[in-house]
């Protein structure tokens, strides 16, 4: 935080740290640790002198948890612990102290430092955060800040006089007090009063979410000043004291259980121990600039920033030391490049480190892949996924390194020519004029062929040149809607030629479009699919949006284009068009979005957007989306495995009725005797995960449509098929599928078919039903994912299993009152809210939801049973204290309004003839009330009347009937609220 703030009479500075370069170490009497040594003495620190079981880094693919997309805090894998669903019988269950070393990512979500990477010293998308934690009271404060104390001045050694701690100044508009239990162990441990400062819960009071588990926390800083001038402090660790709950309605509650979560980033402290000003100029860093100075022969890296960094060579040098980093731990986690979410993001970091790579250093093709054992070496024995043994740790790094270099090497030609369009559209603009949105959008076609929209964005930053953001929000937008809904498709028309422009092409002779490229694709030997390669084509027409037949069209007009040949596959067959562009053959830097492709009477009308003139008779070339086609190819692969497997699970009346299919997600409607049950739905997701594991061969072949008339077992629609037709037989040649004699398509996948296939089952990785729903009686649609998205699927649906486990756990062993039985049945409801919602496979979310239903009623009746026992409690302990009379106005304790209702009501039962008002103090100044009238007072004193005048007394409101009523309010003065009380009801007395 850059704010001066006042403390004791001097400004400091709360700072974003490591401005400039420094060599200062902390002393000189020894030279620095390494930062091995760094994280090898936290770790030993913590288990040898105070008892902490160490436990290894979680993987930065979050598993089970939906709302991350990297695992971004040290705390994150204690996650149950901290809810309170941890399995009771789980290992994790058994933590008390616990100390180890996050793997952490931070790119993309709500914790991102994406774009700030290279543009100072300090941030990075991939750190590593040493933690220490403390689970169900184990030790807090005390404890806490006594142990980060004494590792911080007599195990590494940093002078007392250079940290400065803060802590909570509390909230009074919550209610919460100063954490003076804080200040006072900090001023115990012989930290003057002027070195502790105190923020309030911006800075110093930490919350999991929006709901969930908070508490205050106190930070340790070092001041990167020396005591020189005025201070300027930097965050060095943050010890957060779990104790509260926020609740879903904002109020915050104790936790049963206090807990204690600390993080201190490795980077951040070594460069604190080796007296670096930057985290880049710690050994963490130097191995790797090194490399990038030797392989690409850039200047020697000076940490220059801003200004000061002509050509922006240390920027580069910082991105790309940066990211090759998180792309080899990512990679080495599970989590490669690809199309969406993490993925997504992955993608976006590599190619912004081959930009700075090859644009700023003027590195070679390949260069990025070279990093990845300098990577390994410095990180591998921290963190033994990236080896486990020299031969293990060649391997990891070739492996790595081969899927950086061949997204760097897709990713170049890309970046070549946006850089040529982008240039060419600079030239042409005025000078107050915006980059235009229509270009930009074309550039980030596609997550595989474009550049990403930030990459765009940084390009034109640097030539100052501002982009037209309303009109690239706006496309955004349009294709958010277009995206939303291919969920359930809804058949656009889109650009059509209708019956005169047909048969203007008849008459004309114009032959059908050759088509056939789009089948040339081939697998490459490490597994991986051979570039979709480009297809020469002419120009034979073109039409406006309203179908008109014209010579060309203008800059940003929509048209459609009549060509002689494609490789772009039309959207048939259930399976969604490709996407891509074209460029004129003569004029490579300009291009022509293809946003989909259809057929029309066995002509291919291509949908695109010009951004130049385009003439009948251009020559052009056509590049295909390859990450869109290979979605496609993986998702109708998964169509025809399931198909198949709906087949052998339900028996053979199971037929298709319909499908469709995008790269994220398939449809199928299947004709089935009865809706299907969880068991069928398991034992369906059985045999294609069966068939996907074996990794057998798709085979396509065409042939004569009589020879598929009689074979048993072939899968076909009720539909005409062109002849000869195309047959997709899986795991058996075509030849064989059709042979009459051999059986073959009753004990595999042989369908007719003319999408795109993958060539190998094993591809598709995974497949999970995530929905099923009944769209007539007789035919139900289920909905699938399939690769990686199925196994997040798998992960969250077992984290749920084990957190309605948990909670049954508890449920059984009973609760000591109601307030601890609400926040079970609180847990029971989150838990279905969750299940319903959750991408997971269906037949998993059918399984908890019943659970979930019983487990609910029987927190329910337990919540019932405690309230009338706690009602009846204090039903006499108000009779005590009060004689027969006409009215009852006093005051309870207690957590719940539906507690406090079934005292009145007991009151009311035992002494029938007296009214009843009581309020319950609430923290905070809320109140809860409640009343009822006795039957034998007048009409015209009802309880709701009552109720409303006492609880808007107290700014509140109130409801009910003339019998029983109930409300709310907030007030200090709990006395005038019930004298306001007894006087209303004595005059209607």
């Amino acid at each position: 935080m850059a704010a001066p703030v006042a403390a004791a009479g001097r400004a400091i500075r709360r700072t974003p740290p490591w401005r400039g370069p420094s060599r200062r170490p902390l002393s000189s009497a020894s030279p620095p640790p390494r930062a091995a040594a760094v994280r090898a003495a936290f770790l030993s620190f913590f288990r040898d002198r105070h008892g902490h079981r160490l436990v290894p880094s979680a993987s930065v693919r979050p598993r089970g948890d939906p709302s991350l997309l990297f695992v971004n805090a040290g705390m994150n894998q204690f996650k149950p612990i901290f809810l309170g669903t941890v399995d009771p019988r789980s290992e994790m269950a058994g933590f008390r102290r616990v100390a180890n070393s996050q793997k952490c990512v931070r790119a993309g979500g709500r914790h991102s430092d994406l774009e700030d990477v290279g543009r100072d010293l300090s941030h990075h998308t991939f750190f590593e955060m040493l933690g220490n934690w403390a689970f169900g009271g184990e030790y807090f404060k005390e404890e806490a800040c006594s142990m980060a104390w004494e590792l911080l001045t007599q195990v590494y050694g940093i002078p007392e006089e250079r940290l400065w701690v803060s802590y909570f100044s509390g909230d009074p508009k919550v209610g919460l007090d100063p954490d003076l239990e804080s200040r006072d162990i900090w001023l115990r441990l012989g930290v003057p009063a002027s070195r502790v400062l105190s923020f309030g819960p911006q800075e110093n009071f930490w919350e999991m979410g929006d709901t969930g588990p908070c508490g205050p926390c106190t930070e340790i800083h070092y001041d990167l000043a020396g005591g020189v001038g005025t201070p300027e402090l930097v965050e060095l660790w943050n010890l957060v004291f779990m104790q509260h709950n926020r609740e879903a309605d904002g109020s915050l509650q104790p936790l049963p259980q206090r807990h204690v979560d600390t993080g201190m980033g490795l980077e951040r402290l070594v460069a604190v121990l080796q007296g670096r000003r930057s985290t880049y100029d710690t050994d963490l860093f130097s191995p790797l600039l090194s490399a990038i100075h030797q392989g690409c022969g850039a200047p020697p890296y000076l940490g220059r920033v801003g200004a000061a960094d002509e050509g922006r060579t240390d920027t580069a040098y910082r991105v790309v030391a940066d990211h090759i980093r998180t792309l080899s731990v990512c990679i080495a986690d599970g989590v490669s490049p690809g199309m969406s979410g993490a993925p997504l993001v992955l993608r976006r970091i590599l190619r912004r480190a081959v930009r700075f790579s090859s644009e700023v250093l003027r590195a070679p093709p390949g260069f990025l892949g070279s990093l990845v054992p300098v990577v390994v070496e410095t990180l591998g024995d921290a963190y033994p996924e990236l080896q486990k043994n020299s031969a293990q740790a060649f391997r990891a790094s070739v492996q790595i390194a081969s899927l950086v270099s061949e997204d760097e090497a897709a990713f170049l030609a890309s970046l070549q020519r946006g850089r040529r369009i982008i240039d060419r559209t600079v030239r042409r603009l005025g000078p107050s004029h915006v980059f235009p949105a229509e270009v930009a959008w074309s550039l980030s076609l596609s997550g595989n062929l474009g550049l990403p929209l930030d990459l765009v964005e940084l390009m034109l930053e640097e030539k100052g040149v501002q982009l037209d953001s309303a009109g690239l929000a706006q496309l955004a937008q349009e294709e958010a809607q277009r995206r939303a809904q291919q969920a359930e498709p809804i058949q656009e028309q889109g650009l059509q030629l209708d019956v005169h422009a047909l048969g203007e092409l008849q008459r004309r002779g114009v032959p059908p479009t050759d088509d056939s490229p789009k089948y040339s694709y081939s697998l490459q030997p490490g597994g991986g699919y051979a570039e979709f390669g480009t297809c020469e084509a002419q120009v034979l027409q073109l039409y406006t949006e309203d179908g008109r037949a014209v010579a060309s069209v203008g800059e940003g007009q929509r048209c459609g284009l009549l060509l002689d040949r494609t490789n772009f596959y039309a959207e048939q067959g259930g399976q969604a068009s490709d996407r891509g562009y074209l460029v004129r053959v003569e004029q490579q830097d300009v291009l022509f979005p293809v946003a989909r492709a259809q057929v029309c009477g066995g002509f291919i009308l291509h949908e695109a957007v010009a951004p130049e003139c385009l003439k009948v008779g251009d020559q052009v070339q056509l590049h295909v989306d390859k990450a869109w086609r290979l979605g496609c190819m993986e998702k109708h692969t998964a169509i025809h495995l399931l198909n198949w497997a709906l087949r052998q699970a339900l028996g053979p009346g199971t037929e298709q009725r319909g499908s469709h299919l995008n790269p994220e997600h398939l449809r199928l409607d299947v004709a089935t005797q009865a809706p299907l049950t969880p068991e069928q739905l398991q034992a369906v997701e059985g045999i294609v995960q069966e068939a996907v594991g074996q990794d057998e061969a798709v085979y396509m072949e065409e042939v004569a449509l009589a020879c598929t008339a009689h074979v048993p077992g072939l899968r076909s629609l009720d539909e005409i098929y062109p002849d000869p037709v195309r047959v997709v037989s899986v795991g058996v040649p075509v030849a064989h599928a059709l042979d009459p004699a051999s059986q073959a398509a009753l004990q595999t996948s042989v369908e007719l078919c003319c999408g795109t296939h993958l060539l190998r089952t094993g591809a598709v990785g995974d497949l999970v039903i995530v929905g099923e729903r009944q769209l007539t009686k007789g035919t139900t649609r289920l909905l699938a994912i399939t690769g990686e998205q199925a196994q997040q699927a798998r992960e969250v649906g077992q984290s749920l299993a084990q957190e309605v486990e948990a909670a049954a756990e508890r449920l059984s062993r009973g609760s000591r009152d109601v307030v601890e039985a609400q926040r079970l049945s609180k847990d029971m409801g989150r838990l279905t809210d969750a299940v319903d919602t959750a991408m997971m496979p269906q037949w998993q979310r059918r399984q908890l939801q019943a659970t979930l239903k019983v487990l609910q009623r029987r927190a329910n009746t337990a919540i019932r049973k405690l309230e009338v026992g706690q009602a009846a409690q204090k039903t006499q302990e108000l009779l005590r204290r009060h004689s027969e009379g006409p009215l009852i106005v006093d005051t309870v304790s207690t957590e719940s309004l539906s507690v406090l209702v079934k005292v009145v009501r007991q009151l009311c039962e035992q002494v029938p003839s007296t009214s009843v008002l009581l309020l319950s103090p609430q923290p905070q100044g809320h109140v809860l009330c409640a009343c009822q009238v006795a039957q034998s007072v007048s009409p015209a004193f009802t309880a709701e009347a009552w109720a409303l005048a006492v609880c808007s007394h107290m700014g509140g409101k109130a409801w009910g009937s003339r019998v029983v009523a109930q409300g709310t309010g907030s007030t200090a003065d709990l006395e005038a609220a019930l004298s306001t009380a007894r006087a209303y009801a004595l005059n209607q007395l």
